[in-house]
């Protein structure tokens, strides 16, 4: 069994001039996007217990670097 070259006129899918006319290649990507199950529930912004962590860390520094401020300034 060889290679065998087609004959144009003779394949199917090819238009006139030798393109393929729209509808005969697939699609470039399925026709399902990524969107097509139920959504999950997004909550919004941060729970409390983290905020109030970061906001105890907040003034614990603040307090040093005052702290510091008033012992370098004496």
């Amino acid at each position: 069994m060889g290679i065998q070259n087609s004959d144009p006129d003779r394949t199917p899918g090819l238009g006139p001039v030798g393109g393929v006319p729209p509808g005969e290649t697939p699609a470039g990507e399925g026709s399902t996007g990524s969107e097509t199950g139920p959504r999950d529930v997004q909550t919004k912004g941060w729970a409390k217990g983290p905020v109030i962590i970061l906001g105890i860390l907040v003034v614990l520094c603040a307090m040093f670097f005052i702290a510091y401020a008033v012992i370098v300034a004496m």
